[in-house]
């Protein structure tokens, strides 16, 4: 009996392995269009009512639930090279504090500014506001999700391969 326990044991833990769904065979065939950088441009957030001041975009396709999104704001330039902060960020003005912030869904995304003072008195910080978007797929951002928020764009590129010569636009 005490042979034929431990034989038992193997063919059930066999039999067990076998049997397991391995969950990533659903992404094999799944044809996605990142990593991959969007630029968003001219960007001149609306005051709702319900949400504050922001600008939202609906994505051409559906990305997969557990992917990532990552938003970089531009702040300006550097011989001409711009120069990107990623959000949240909270700039601190002679106004007052001024917050950057967004959300994703699979479908969307929404920018938001918010700040301690009335946001409409520095119309330069809500209108014509450039927005870089940073699509990481799932095998990426799902292990990495707490690193990733800490990357700067370039770190997140190069972490990532992706080729930001062929920036997109929504």
């Amino acid at each position: 009996m005490k042979k034929l326990l431990p034989l038992l044991f193997l063919m059930f833990a066999s039999v067990a392995i076998y049997s397991c769904k391995d969950d990533d065979d659903d992404y094999v065939n799944v044809q996605v269009d990142y990593p991959a950088v969007y630029d968003v441009r001219n960007v001149n957030f609306v005051n709702d009512p319900n949400l504050g001041w922001v600008y939202g975009q609906t994505f051409a396709r559906p990305m997969l639930d557990q992917d990532y999104v990552v938003i970089y704001r531009q702040a300006g330039t550097d011989n001409g090279n711009p120069i990107w902060q990623q959000i949240p960020r909270t700039l601190y003005l002679q106004e007052g504090e001024l917050d950057y912030d967004f959300d994703f869904t699979k479908n969307d995304f929404n920018i938001y500014a918010g700040g301690n003072y009335n946001l409409s008195t520095t119309p330069q910080y809500i209108n014509n506001q450039t927005f870089r978007i940073v699509l990481v797929p799932a095998e990426f951002g799902n292990k990495n999700a707490n690193r990733i928020k800490e990357m700067s764009y370039q770190e997140l590129i190069n972490k990532f391969n992706i080729d930001d010569s062929k920036v997109g636009t929504f």
